[in-house]
């Protein structure tokens, strides 16, 4: 058990499993490293606080399946040219968007 806690701990997920963002994605856990690309629908803009939420497709990389969540971005500056509604490609690196681009 402990053995887990520690490889738990340096993984950055809490004893609940719970992600950063109020997700519990349980063992769909995102890596430390490397960028992951997704594919989805703009659900809620925030600018003002460099989020988005996404009703995501499966992200077949992070054994994820297709849901809504919210993520923050690398650069507030990348959301002036969407709304909502727009079906977008992301690249995600942790549960940070680095990029977004027009699907």
């Amino acid at each position: 058990m402990k053995t887990m806690l520690i490889a738990l701990a340096a993984l950055g997920v809490s004893a609940s499993g719970a992600s950063a963002h109020g997700q519990d994605h349980g063992d769909h856990a995102v890596p430390a490293a490397g960028v992951v690309e997704g594919t989805g629908v703009l659900k809620k803009i925030d600018a003002k606080s460099g989020s988005v939420t996404i009703a995501h497709d499966p992200i077949k990389a992070l054994n994820w399946p297709a849901m809504t969540m919210p993520f923050k971005v690398a650069d507030k500056a990348m959301l002036a040219k969407f709304k909502a509604g727009s079906k977008v490609r992301f690249d995600l690196k942790g549960q940070t968007i680095t990029a977004i681009r027009p699907q």
